[in-house]
């Protein structure tokens, strides 16, 4: 069967109430029930590029439906005659309304299975113009699309959004982009997911390739209160990160980049925690945090370093929406500016290389921390976080009262310039020993003599880093 044929769309497309005339000679071949499994491209676009980029760059073009999408759209159109189903999970329902309706469905049922195979043509379409688009050498100049669609997949409902009144949902760009896999536990909540993935990306910025770093973020309302590296064991980073304010992390998000092993485990069965994610869970490690029924449990794979950069979506308002690129993806890591001398020291003392290693920590966890932040750092952990102020010194004083004592001979890293030197008097007068922050302020020369005053050392990346 030629499904583009004028025949067939004549009778998907026909009004029925003038099929009978004489301008309409075919009445016999009214068509009522059109189904539709579109060739499975999006399915053979994730087996390819899981495959690797190998492939015969013109394979993906076979797997292109034309007709299918033609009977799909003609026969969504003519919703108040036509059923149009393009998805087997449609089945049973369309099933059941036929014996609901003595063979015939209600138009609002058709109107409904036209909105879904609307929606299942603009999917489809925008999953080919996105996949021929990153294929393009302008994609790689221009990550930032002229015209952006982007087909959700609706995965599963969630309890609740934010707060109990709030309806929520859980979306993918397919139904297979969830990549994380549930262990055990309480259902994901809608927060449980946004600091999954907060806790998740401080934890992989340490680990990557060759380094084996173990690293530990506990996160509270996707703020982190406690993050920290370890090159003992993965008990010895949780232990460290989640004693970074333990007050803070009661009922927290704890994300490792390593395994959980039994030791860990038994450390982590004794407070309120919502959820843990890592890569993997020993035996002896699920035996023991099984028994803890709320507990959820989560495994997720860990990044492709060589992974492409993403666009960061966020909504203003109704109609409004921000594109960027991920901030992560487009600085050169800090490692690289490090030994390529990018970073300026701009103090009269240079930092020790301990100091410039915690620098380097406190860097990288800063980025994840919304802004105005402060991230007070020593020996490979953070001693004090501030987020989320309305103004630098408030973030400074903030992470100084969190750090307390732990202040002397620690790092302070900065997501933007200081504005003022009260910022440097604050961390002077706590006896920090060095700062690191991106410069560029009017006020850099004041600050840099306030730095010298106290005999810091001050080192400037040339990046802003702010999280809004």
């Amino acid at each position: 069967m030629k499904s583009l044929h004028p025949t067939i769309f004549a009778g998907i497309l026909a009004e029925r109430e003038k099929a009978d005339d004489a301008d309409y000679e075919m009445p016999e071949l009214l068509i009522d029930t059109v189904i539709v499994n579109l060739y499975p491209f999006e399915k053979e676009r994730d087996e390819q590029n899981f495959r690797g980029a190998k492939n015969d760059p013109n394979h993906l073009l076979h797997f292109i439906d034309i007709g299918g999408s033609a009977l799909i759209r003609a026969s969504a159109k003519n919703y108040p005659a036509v059923n149009v189903l393009c998805d087997p999970a449609q089945y049973d329902g369309f099933v059941e309304a036929l014996k609901a309706g003595g063979g015939v469905t209600s138009l609002e049922y058709r109107k409904q299975l036209a909105v879904e195979a609307f929606n299942r043509s603009v999917g489809y379409d925008a999953a080919i113009a996105d996949y021929l688009a990153s294929t393009t050498p302008a994609a790689v100049e221009n990550p930032l699309p002229s015209t952006l669609v982007l087909p959700l997949t609706k995965i599963q409902d969630l309890r609740y959004g934010e707060n109990p009144y709030q309806q929520a949902a859980l979306y993918g760009r397919n139904p297979n982009a969830v990549d994380f896999e549930y262990l055990h536990g309480k259902e994901l909540s809608y927060n449980n997911i946004l600091d999954m993935e907060a806790a998740w990306r401080i934890a992989t910025e340490f680990g990557r390739g060759d380094d084996e770093t173990i690293a530990c973020a506990v996160i509270k309302h996707t703020n982190p209160c406690g993050v920290a590296t370890s090159l003992k064991s993965v008990a010895d980073a949780y232990h460290t990160a989640f004693n970074a304010d333990p007050l803070s992390a009661f009922g927290g998000v704890v994300a490792l980049n390593r395994p959980v092993d039994e030791a860990a485990a038994t450390l982590m069965k004794e407070p309120f925690l919502e959820v843990i994610i890592a890569p993997d869970f020993t035996d002896e490690a699920m035996a023991i945090l099984t028994q803890k029924k709320n507990l959820r449990l989560i495994r997720r794979r860990l990044p492709d370093a060589q992974q492409k950069p993403a666009l960061e979506i966020k909504q203003v308002n109704h109609d409004l929406f921000l594109l960027q690129i991920a901030g992560a993806d487009q600085t050169v890591a800090i490692e690289d500016r490090l030994q390529g001398e990018l970073l300026k020291i701009v103090s009269e003392k240079k930092p020790t290389e301990a100091e410039l290693r915690d620098m380097v920590f406190a860097w990288k966890v800063v980025q994840h921390v919304k802004s105005n932040a402060i991230v007070l750092a020593k020996e490979g952990r953070t001693v004090g976080i501030g987020g989320g102020q309305t103004s630098r010194i408030a973030a400074v004083e903030h992470a100084l009262k969190l750090a307390c004592d732990e202040a002397k001979d620690a790092v302070l890293a900065s997501d933007g310039f200081f504005p003022a030197v009260d910022n440097i008097h604050a961390a002077g007068l706590s006896r920090v020993s060095g700062i690191i922050q991106p410069g560029g302020s009017i006020k850099d020369t004041d600050v840099i003599k306030a730095v010298n005053e106290y005999g810091m050392a001050m080192v400037l990346t040339g990046l802003r880093e702010f999280r809004h």
